[in-house]
């Protein structure tokens, strides 16, 4: 397979964790593998970060991606020196069918400021705040975590950048739909969008626009820029935040409602949808569209459900008759988790699933 190798510099503005390569280091290149050539314009751009024991669990994320998108996806990779082999390694072996493009970038924060973002919730958790800042020629993003499963083309929430009005600038889903359950409205000690607080696991960006826009702030009386607003906007409530970049953002749109697009919560379906019982109308009657495995779900027995899709994603090899290899074997697995809250609605983690399976397939039956 042939492979474009171009290699890009960042402005100096940027510099590397003190902890990677020191204070003195900045960005180092990134490396593009381009296994196709395509209008950008054409191209779906997703972002993730990944740090310590991440990489598999973003390469079944990549891979869900992958299996049910139809429009080229382009890859932005942010992760630590030491993963950046292992990830090209194994995206290299991928069967890509000329629809992937990724690139891999160290994790960087401001050179006055890294230690201070590096250290906040988790390692590099921050690092999604400043992707308009660095990816200055792309101009919509989809950023998901690690711990996300498409089961349904990137396509369908790439769509709501379409139904955005003038003023909006981002789509997320809401942090709960159960207001008794809720976190930000009931422990938070800072500001918070709408009722429940939002979820960042799931961005959608139109960075142009938030390059663009001047933001309200309880800090001055003086609209600023996001990468002037993020720094003072730490300083001001770091001792009141518990969930890091995701409390900030919730900060930003609390000021700034009119910049939020919000879309339902299949759109970011989390273990609290359904173990204190479902809460997910919209999964209910439509399906789960993206899975978002929080709090480490994927990798223990506490939410089996969870657990069964993304083995079955993991393991799928692509190639393989989907409904044989994946979701046959999945809703056996799903069957068997019926003893727990989630377990009981098991058929919202297949529905949209089932449906994505059988839109490919009428697809390549149509492309014959």
């Amino acid at each position: 397979m042939c492979k474009n190798l171009s290699v890009s510099f960042w402005n100096s503005y940027w510099m590397l964790p003190s902890d990677v390569c020191g204070m003195n280091c900045f960005w180092e290149a990134a490396f593009r593998y381009d296994y196709m050539k395509t209008h950008p314009s054409e191209k779906m751009h997703l972002a993730v970060v990944a740090c310590g024991e991440r990489l598999e669990e973003t390469v079944t994320m990549l891979r869900s991606a992958i299996i049910f998108s139809i429009k080229p996806l382009q890859f932005h990779i942010f992760a630590e020196d030491q993963l950046h082999k292992s990830f090209k390694d194994i995206l290299d072996d991928f069967p890509y069918e000329g629809k992937v493009n990724y690139t891999l970038y160290p994790i960087t924060f401001p050179t006055e400021s890294a230690a201070e973002w590096k250290k906040l919730f988790k390692p590099c958790a921050s690092q999604r705040l400043f992707l308009p800042l660095i990816l200055k020629n792309v101009d919509s993003l989809l950023y998901v975590d690690t711990d996300i499963l498409f089961l349904r083309p990137v396509d369908d929430i790439w769509s709501f950048l379409r139904k955005f009005n003038s003023t909006q600038i981002a789509a997320m889903a809401p942090e709960h739909e159960e207001p008794r359950i809720g976190w930000y409205n009931r422990f938070a000690r800072h500001p918070f969008y709408g009722v429940t607080g939002i979820n960042s696991g799931v961005m959608l960006m139109n960075m142009t626009r938030i390059r663009r826009k001047y933001f309200k702030n309880d800090m001055t009386t003086v609209q600023l820029q996001w990468g002037e607003m993020l720094m003072p906007l730490l300083k001001k409530y770091k001792l009141n935040i518990t969930w890091g970049d995701q409390d900030l953002l919730n900060i930003m749109f609390f000021h700034n409602p009119e910049s939020l697009y919000v879309f339902p919560c299949q759109w970011n379906y989390r273990p609290d949808h359904c173990i204190y019982g479902s809460n997910c109308k919209e999964a209910e009657k439509e399906g789960i569209f993206i899975l978002h495995g929080n709090r480490g779900v994927y990798h223990d027995d506490k939410q089996p459900t969870f657990r069964a899709v993304y083995e079955a994603i993991k393991n799928y090899s692509f190639g393989d008759d989907l409904v044989h290899s994946l979701l046959q074997p999945l809703e056996l697995e799903l069957q068997k988790t019926m003893h727990t809250y989630c377990g009981r609605v098991y058929k919202v983690f297949i529905k949209q699933l089932t449906k994505s399976i059988r839109d490919l397939y009428d697809r390549r039956s149509k492309g014959r």
